[in-house]
């Protein structure tokens, strides 16, 4: 198999960039990444050198190049069936894509209020009713997949779905957004995943500073 090259943005900061690698790390499929730093005013032009959209992540596979988060856990998903990036049960399976998804295309007032910051210290930031809104729902959906998996995550064992919310225990915790004793253990415990770790520890020896990104 041709080897799998994922480029990145800051790993401080680019939370699209994490959900693919975190994915794929977590599932021990072997890829190289390539770090693409948000460095530019007006973009780093080595974005438009590689990715058709000018944005990362990107998978490069061979002559194939796939981009956007979620298509690039389903591209990896069907080459390497065997690494579980999806439940096994085609009902779980069925809903933790619906989660994907939902992460995809909502919690927007989240996202754009509280940047993904790996570095940022942890202090309260008061946000408006519709991010409390944003954070009521994906409390919900934690609450609900746990008590029907068991955990220790959100379909038992690590997969994409946990991989598409990792970005949002950042943001729960820097900006102290949370307090519920079940959103806490879940969010310590994928923290404490070996790819988190990994993820964090790049991110923190970055020498990038995103301005736009420090609230």
């Amino acid at each position: 198999m041709s080897k799998l090259v994922l480029y990145v943005g800051n790993k401080n900061y680019s939370s699209w960039s994490l959900r693919p690698w975190l994915a794929l790390e977590a599932s021990g499929i072997a890829f190289e990444d390539i770090v693409i730093p948000f460095d530019f005013a007006a973009g780093n032009p080595k974005l438009r050198e590689i990715s058709p959209t000018g944005r990362v992540p990107l998978l490069v596979h061979g002559d194939v190049k796939i981009w956007e988060s979620l298509a690039i856990i389903e591209y990896v998903a069907e080459l390497v069936p065997a690494a579980g990036l999806w439940p096994e049960e085609q009902q779980d399976r069925a809903r933790a894509r619906s989660y994907a998804c939902e992460m995809l295309s909502g919690f927007r007032a989240l996202r754009s209020a509280c940047p993904m910051n790996i570095r940022r210290q942890k202090q309260a930031l008061e946000v408006s009713d519709d991010v409390r809104a944003d954070v009521a729902r994906i409390e919900t959906v934690w609450a609900e997949a746990l008590a029907r998996s068991g955990g220790p995550f959100l379909f038992g064992p690590f997969t994409a779905a946990d991989a598409m919310y990792a970005p949002v225990v950042n943001r729960f915790d820097v900006y102290n957004l949370v307090s519920d004793p079940v959103t806490l253990e879940y969010m310590e415990r994928v923290k404490a995943h070996p790819a988190s770790r990994k993820w964090e520890a790049a991110a923190r020896a970055e020498p990038w500073i995103v301005a736009e990104d420090e609230v």
